[in-house]
């Protein structure tokens, strides 16, 4: 056959759905792996007809995972995002989304020693260097995806699975507030950078001219609106000590307003360049800690009681998104939050020989 087939774990993780890997079943670090993942996926190629991701950045992941050496962790995890369109895979991000199938992923593979009840997964982000607890409900020593959770953006209900983070603030930036303040101008335009698990840049709808609480398919057809929003994005990179990302999928942009659903903030976040039907994990985090800053671009919007654990709901267009943050002497010390995950195909993925041959090729 002219097929190199590759054993993968198909999975839906939160609202994002990625293709799951044993490290050693992959390449080495470098562009033959990357080549591997573009083939997996199908890209580059707007509906990615010739692999299997689903014509969407939140369906075109790939979580990347080995037994951990370290003795603070069980496995580590390294993050892609698989561009559509663009011969590209990107590395500097995590996605909490797809970490949400990194736990069920470590038992399915026997990774981890499964626990009575409940086993936690201690992982290791290799994107950015810290570490998240996931306690994954196994009854009966397997993993159990049925249960009654519900989290918006997915039909149905799951199995709720906590994952606990430690401090994140700066993963990727090196600082909560990468630019050193709370607000910045650009453009002529006041937004506030902040990173703490993924880089974002706040910006107040009005200032734009929009509402706020336009559906996404509204934003994804308004041009005029991206191409002010990736000026902005191009303006801040460098400053946010992510460089010319004019190739990257980071930093996001979230369009914030007031809540009109009982929550602390409603958003619109672009990933970078299509708007979210949802919000990624971290850039819940990231949304919600804004709350949480003095002088930010969400004084006015929203309003926050302090406390040592306070729970922020972030509105998107599908529903809402509850973090939990952790409070140290008025500072960001950690969070929780859940998600639910399903494995969805459990075989090998296939792709041309010709990107790849390797020692189980048929």
């Amino acid at each position: 056959m002219s097929q190199t087939r590759i054993p993968c774990l198909m999975m839906r993780g939160g609202t994002s759905k990625g293709a799951y890997f044993l490290a050693p079943d992959l390449p080495v670090e470098g562009a033959l792996r990357d080549r591997v993942l573009l083939a997996v996926m199908g890209s580059p190629d707007a509906r990615q007809i010739d692999g299997i991701g689903g014509a969407n950045s939140l369906t075109s992941k790939v979580a990347i995972i080995r037994r951990s050496e370290r003795p603070d962790a069980d496995v580590d995890y390294l993050f892609a995002q698989v561009l559509v369109e663009q011969a590209q895979v990107d590395y500097g991000q995590n996605c909490g989304n797809i970490l949400a199938g990194v736990g069920p992923f470590a038992i399915e593979r026997g990774l981890v020693t499964v626990q009575e009840t409940l086993t936690s997964v201690r992982i290791f982000m290799e994107n950015t260097g810290q570490i998240a607890i996931a306690h994954v409900p196994t009854p009966d020593g397997t993993v159990s995806y049925a249960g009654e959770a519900n989290i918006d953006g997915v039909p149905g209900s799951g199995a709720p699975l906590i994952i606990e983070f430690e401090d994140i603030a700066g993963s990727s930036c090196g600082a909560l507030l990468p630019t050193g303040n709370p607000t910045d101008r650009f453009d002529g335009i006041d937004v506030t950078c902040i990173d703490n698990g993924m880089p974002v840049i706040l910006i107040r709808a009005t200032d734009v001219g929009r509402s706020g609480y336009e559906s996404a398919e509204q934003l994804d057809a308004d041009s005029e609106l991206k191409a002010v929003l990736e000026s902005i994005r191009l303006e801040a990179g460098p400053l946010m000590n992510l460089g010319d990302v004019s190739q990257r999928s980071v930093p996001k942009v979230s369009l914030i307003a007031a809540p009109r659903e009982g929550g602390a903030i409603c958003s619109r976040t672009f990933i970078p360049h299509r708007c979210h039907t949802s919000i990624g994990v971290f850039g819940a985090v990231s949304v919600a800690s804004a709350c949480q800053v003095p002088g930010s671009v969400t004084d006015g919007l929203t309003q926050v009681q302090p406390s040592a654990r306070v729970q922020l709901s972030v509105e998107h267009p599908t529903g809402e998104f509850t973090v939990e943050l952790h409070m140290q002497n008025g500072e960001l010390a950690g969070c929780g939050l859940l998600r639910t995950a399903r494995l969805l195909f459990d075989g090998n993925v296939c792709i041309p020989q010709s990107v790849w041959q390797n020692e189980v090729t048929q």
